[in-house]
């Protein structure tokens, strides 16, 4: 089945995705450092964070953090098939009490959206589909998509400010993922949230608030599956 949803999901790809698809079977023993190519993995604090994690009563096992890590590094091995991913800080991906945190950033230099506007540029298809290959092979946990962006951004329109940009962006994320493989069932929340929420270490007029958030949420005691990769 995992070989037919490839080939399906191949022909819906760009020449640029086909291209860094076959780059990364060819090289399939790519290394995988914090310093990595256009990712940031957060693995600074990830430790700490994964006993903390564990540490909350309710809120998750060890089995449940150890998968997460391990779709992190996945993660991480497929983002780096793309060169052109070099000595950009587009992607970030830690993991924090509430689970997964994949933050892709706006970048002026290497944009993920048309500028003021929810339209994908090539190079963000290609983020969000790579990031769908992975995490859809995952279904048990939720997912979260929340769109935001820098203060002081001035209205596009005089009816379509940054609440509808952030939520549009959300919304463009989410129907990608989907034609991208991710079930339907995993999406539990889209939303927008303006500049309301300042990366930490951050100025909040910094165009590094400018990004959407995906989650793979934590799921407490009481509402665990097992969790199976899907092939």
């Amino acid at each position: 089945m995992m070989a037919l949803f490839m080939v399906l999901w191949m022909t819906q790809q760009s020449d640029k995705v086909k291209k860094s698809v076959e780059r990364a079977f060819r090289n399939p023993g790519v290394g995988i450092t914090q310093e990595s190519a256009g990712i940031i993995s957060g693995k600074g604090a990830e430790a700490a964070k994964s006993q903390s994690m564990q540490d909350k009563k309710g809120t998750a096992s060890s089995n449940e953090v150890e998968v997460l890590r391990r779709l992190s590094e996945d993660l991480l091995k497929a983002l780096q098939s793309d060169p052109d991913t070099e000595n950009l800080k587009t992607v970030k991906i830690e993991m924090t009490s509430e689970g997964l945190m994949i933050n892709v950033f706006d970048n002026n230099k290497k944009p993920v959206f048309e500028r003021d506007s929810a339209v994908l540029t090539e190079y963000g298809r290609w983020v969000f589909s790579t990031l769908t290959w992975e995490v859809s092979r995952y279904r048990s946990f939720p997912v979260e998509l929340s769109g935001h962006t820098e203060r002081g951004r001035p209205n596009i329109r005089e009816d379509y400010g940054a609440w509808e940009l952030t939520a549009d962006r959300a919304n463009t994320v989410r129907r990608l993922l989907l034609k991208s493989g991710l079930h339907s069932e995993q999406i539990k929340k889209v939303a927008g949230h303006a500049d309301t929420v300042t990366l930490p270490n951050t100025l909040p007029d910094e165009e590094r608030n400018r990004r959407v958030t995906v989650l793979l949420r934590l799921v407490p005691q009481s509402g665990r599956k097992e969790h199976t990769v899907h092939d």
